[in-house]
């Protein structure tokens, strides 16, 4: 990254966030702003493959909080001409040293790092280095059983990302040529910027567009870039307890970096298909199990299914009234503790559709027995 790039460019801008924004809305604008600008999703399109570079580039500089805070610390001192310099002889004051001590909480070298070589001219171990790139985050879905998002398993993605082309071997040269080292840059895939001030900066080379090498002989697998798509298989392990919607983060597993960067992250969204019986809450399982009329009223044990394929004995008291929810402790979803989740029953009684006559003379002797009142009687009291 050159300094003419940290001090002339609004990264906070490019992504449309604050200054003040923090890591989780800085992320959330990368992605959206990434999908729109893929160069997957716009083939051919040079605005968007210009776009995508460029927000790739803010991303790298605002999610890095080292990077940001040297970033923020040098805007704030050249990019508002916060400071100015007496070139009398073409030096910088004698004070110049305090000037920066005195505006700064560290050392002068620890906000500007290798910036500069000395009072004057460019580092040339800035020229002459290529910086790490971070790789890309890759997102994918998969749809996985009920009894498979409470117990965890194991599934295969096929992930296709970016990586270096297997024709070429990554140089963007045909096969059985090499590319030759940039004339104009000397391979660093940088030079040196013509700002005409006390502080001269760097920039990418034109030439060779900041790679350091230049193909004349491009591949034709990868028309020269040196990039092409990678498919892979990966064995991803999606723990128990995971809930429809949710998104896994596995930590570089996503594109690989270039010029020894790290590795993207690959995210995982899952979808859950729903159980014919057994639903969710939290880490708890439900499920409603029909009882009779006679089991409610007189008290029963049933019995109940689990989601693991035995079953347990519940006990119902007499008088039992619909609806109502009984708690099976440990018979639900594991959590991250290790402990288990209950499964809650709620018994729904059930009302026959036919009767036989004697069952029907059974109930007609059971209704003048009991001598029950009006169950609807409150309902009418308050009214005038």
């Amino acid at each position: 990254m050159s300094t003419k790039d940290w001090l002339e460019k609004d990264y906070y801008k490019v992504l449309g966030v604050p200054k003040d924004a923090d890591q989780d809305t800085i992320k959330k604008a990368f992605r959206k702003l990434a999908r729109e600008n893929h160069p997957d999703a716009n083939p051919g399109n040079t605005d968007k493959a210009e776009k995508f570079k460029e927000i790739s580039e803010a991303n790298d500089v605002l999610s890095d909080p080292k990077k940001r805070k040297e970033y923020d610390q040098q805007r704030s001192l050249f990019g508002g001409n916060a400071f100015r310099f007496n070139r009398g002889q073409g030096q910088a004051t004698p004070d110049v040293d305090d000037l920066f001590r005195n505006a700064t909480t560290g050392d002068f070298s620890d906000v500007f790092g290798n910036l500069f070589g000395g009072a004057t001219g460019f580092n040339r171990r800035t020229a002459t280095t290529r910086s790490p790139r971070r790789g890309a985050d890759v997102e994918g879905e998969v749809t996985i059983d009920f009894d498979q998002a409470v117990e965890g398993t194991t599934v295969t993605l096929q992930m296709v990302s970016d990586a270096a082309c297997a024709a070429c071997s990554g140089t963007g040269a045909r096969a059985g040529t090499t590319p030759k080292i940039c004339p104009t840059c000397q391979g660093s895939g940088m030079r040196p910027a013509t700002s005409g001030g006390v502080f001269q900066t760097t920039e990418p080379c034109p030439d060779c567009r900041g790679r350091g090498m230049i193909v004349e002989d491009p591949c034709p697998v990868c028309d020269g870039s040196g990039r092409a798509k990678s498919t892979r298989s990966m064995q991803v392990r999606i723990p128990a307890g995971v809930e429809d919607g949710q998104r896994i983060r596995l930590k570089g597993k996503g594109a690989q970096g270039e010029h020894g960067g790290s590795p993207g992250d690959l995210y995982v969204d899952v979808h859950v298909t729903p159980h014919k019986l057994f639903g969710r809450s939290g880490t708890n399982l439900t499920i409603t199990v029909p009882v009779t009329f006679a089991e409610a009223a007189l008290g029963a044990e049933i019995e109940v299914p689990t989601l693991h394929g035995t079953s347990v004995r519940l006990r119902l008291p007499a008088g039992t009234p619909n609806g109502r929810t009984f708690r099976v402790r440990g018979k639900g979803v594991s959590r991250k503790d290790g402990t288990q989740g209950d499964l809650l029953v709620t018994v729904e009684v059930t009302v026959p559709s036919q009767l036989s006559d004697q069952a029907r003379n059974a109930l007609l002797i059971y209704a003048n027995e009991a001598g029950e009142t009006d169950p609807r009687a409150a309902l009418f009291s308050g009214r005038s």
